[in-house]
Protein backbone atom coordinates (compact mmCIF):
# COMPACT_ATOMS: atom_id res chain seq x y z
CA UNK A 1 0.00 0.00 0.00
CA UNK A 2 1.57 3.32 -1.12
CA UNK A 3 -0.92 5.10 1.07
CA UNK A 4 -4.61 5.76 3.07
CA UNK A 5 -6.53 8.48 1.06
CA UNK A 6 -10.29 10.03 1.98
CA UNK A 7 -12.67 7.02 0.75
CA UNK A 8 -9.43 4.72 -0.59
CA UNK A 9 -6.38 3.13 -0.67
CA UNK A 10 -3.62 3.78 -3.26
CA UNK A 11 -1.45 0.53 -4.06
CA UNK A 12 1.34 -0.06 -6.55
CA UNK A 13 -0.63 -2.22 -9.32
CA UNK A 14 0.78 -5.77 -9.61
CA UNK A 15 1.85 -5.70 -13.30
CA UNK A 16 4.28 -3.09 -13.60
CA UNK A 17 5.13 -3.30 -17.73
CA UNK A 18 4.10 0.43 -17.88
CA UNK A 19 6.36 1.35 -14.64
CA UNK A 20 4.19 3.35 -11.94
CA UNK A 21 0.93 1.82 -12.76
CA UNK A 22 -1.08 2.16 -9.72
CA UNK A 23 -4.75 1.10 -8.62
CA UNK A 24 -7.15 3.30 -6.18
CA UNK A 25 -9.40 0.86 -3.76
CA UNK A 26 -12.40 1.87 -1.97
CA UNK A 27 -12.00 1.41 1.64
CA UNK A 28 -16.13 -0.09 1.30
CA UNK A 29 -15.94 -3.09 -0.36
CA UNK A 30 -19.76 -2.95 -0.76
CA UNK A 31 -19.54 0.14 -3.23
CA UNK A 32 -19.46 -1.37 -6.33
CA UNK A 33 -19.73 2.02 -8.78
CA UNK A 34 -19.05 4.66 -8.14
CA UNK A 35 -22.66 6.24 -8.06
CA UNK A 36 -23.12 3.98 -4.56
CA UNK A 37 -21.24 6.66 -3.33
CA UNK A 38 -23.19 9.87 -1.74
CA UNK A 39 -22.00 12.57 -3.79
CA UNK A 40 -19.78 14.24 -1.29
CA UNK A 41 -18.31 10.57 -0.87
CA UNK A 42 -17.81 10.41 -4.69
CA UNK A 43 -16.41 13.63 -4.97
CA UNK A 44 -13.40 12.73 -2.08
CA UNK A 45 -13.31 9.48 -3.89
CA UNK A 46 -12.50 11.03 -7.18
CA UNK A 47 -10.15 13.80 -5.18
CA UNK A 48 -8.24 11.16 -4.27
CA UNK A 49 -8.01 9.51 -7.84
CA UNK A 50 -6.44 12.94 -8.88
CA UNK A 51 -4.09 13.03 -5.92
CA UNK A 52 -2.79 9.45 -6.94
CA UNK A 53 -2.62 10.56 -10.55
CA UNK A 54 -0.51 13.72 -9.96
CA UNK A 55 1.76 11.63 -7.40
CA UNK A 56 2.26 9.21 -10.24
CA UNK A 57 2.69 11.81 -12.91
CA UNK A 58 5.20 13.56 -11.34
CA UNK A 59 7.09 10.78 -10.30
CA UNK A 60 7.15 8.86 -13.58
CA UNK A 61 8.15 12.33 -15.32
CA UNK A 62 11.13 13.03 -13.02
CA UNK A 63 12.20 9.28 -14.09
CA UNK A 64 11.93 8.52 -17.66
CA UNK A 65 12.02 11.72 -20.45
CA UNK A 66 9.98 9.26 -22.41
CA UNK A 67 7.03 9.67 -19.77
CA UNK A 68 3.67 10.97 -22.21
CA UNK A 69 0.67 11.02 -19.57
CA UNK A 70 -1.26 8.95 -17.37
CA UNK A 71 -4.66 7.20 -18.04
CA UNK A 72 -7.20 7.62 -15.58
CA UNK A 73 -10.02 4.96 -15.84
CA UNK A 74 -12.73 3.77 -13.39
CA UNK A 75 -14.15 0.38 -15.28
CA UNK A 76 -15.52 -2.15 -12.68
CA UNK A 77 -15.73 -5.32 -15.42
CA UNK A 78 -14.39 -7.52 -14.15
CA UNK A 79 -13.95 -6.56 -10.26
CA UNK A 80 -17.21 -5.74 -8.36
CA UNK A 81 -15.98 -3.24 -6.60
CA UNK A 82 -15.16 0.79 -7.04
CA UNK A 83 -11.68 0.93 -8.54
CA UNK A 84 -10.01 3.35 -10.22
CA UNK A 85 -6.84 2.75 -12.76
CA UNK A 86 -3.63 5.20 -13.00
CA UNK A 87 -1.69 4.63 -16.20
CA UNK A 88 1.45 5.73 -16.87
CA UNK A 89 1.72 5.83 -20.64
CA UNK A 90 5.29 6.51 -22.36
CA UNK A 91 7.23 7.17 -25.62
CA UNK A 92 8.78 3.91 -25.95
CA UNK A 93 5.65 1.40 -25.61
CA UNK A 94 5.57 -0.31 -28.97
CA UNK A 95 4.12 2.27 -31.67
CA UNK A 96 0.84 0.43 -32.66
CA UNK A 97 -0.42 0.41 -29.07
CA UNK A 98 1.02 3.83 -27.75
CA UNK A 99 -1.95 5.22 -28.89
CA UNK A 100 -4.94 2.62 -27.87
CA UNK A 101 -6.24 1.56 -24.29
CA UNK A 102 -3.97 -0.38 -21.83
CA UNK A 103 -6.11 -3.41 -22.16
CA UNK A 104 -5.36 -4.42 -25.74
CA UNK A 105 -2.12 -4.97 -24.93
CA UNK A 106 -1.60 -8.87 -24.78
CA UNK A 107 -2.42 -11.45 -22.49
CA UNK A 108 0.80 -12.08 -21.34
CA UNK A 109 2.25 -8.72 -20.10
CA UNK A 110 -0.62 -9.48 -17.60
CA UNK A 111 0.89 -12.10 -16.36
CA UNK A 112 4.33 -10.81 -16.07
CA UNK A 113 5.49 -9.24 -12.17
CA UNK A 114 9.01 -8.19 -13.09
CA UNK A 115 11.23 -5.42 -11.63
CA UNK A 116 9.56 -4.75 -8.56
CA UNK A 117 10.51 -0.61 -9.34
CA UNK A 118 11.16 0.37 -5.21
CA UNK A 119 12.26 3.74 -5.58
CA UNK A 120 9.40 4.53 -8.05
CA UNK A 121 6.91 3.16 -5.75
CA UNK A 122 8.58 5.53 -2.85
CA UNK A 123 8.93 8.27 -5.28
CA UNK A 124 4.85 7.91 -5.73
CA UNK A 125 4.47 7.21 -2.03
CA UNK A 126 6.19 10.59 -1.21
CA UNK A 127 4.89 12.88 -3.89
CA UNK A 128 1.61 11.28 -2.05
CA UNK A 129 2.64 12.71 1.14
CA UNK A 130 2.99 16.20 0.09
CA UNK A 131 0.23 16.77 -2.10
Amino acid sequence: MLARLPESFAVFGDVQWLPGYCVLLTDDPGVTRLSDLPKPRRLAFLESMERLGAAVEQACAERDPAFRRINLEILGNTDPYLHAHIWPRYEWEPPELRRMPVWLYPPERWQESGDPHDELRAAIAANIAVA
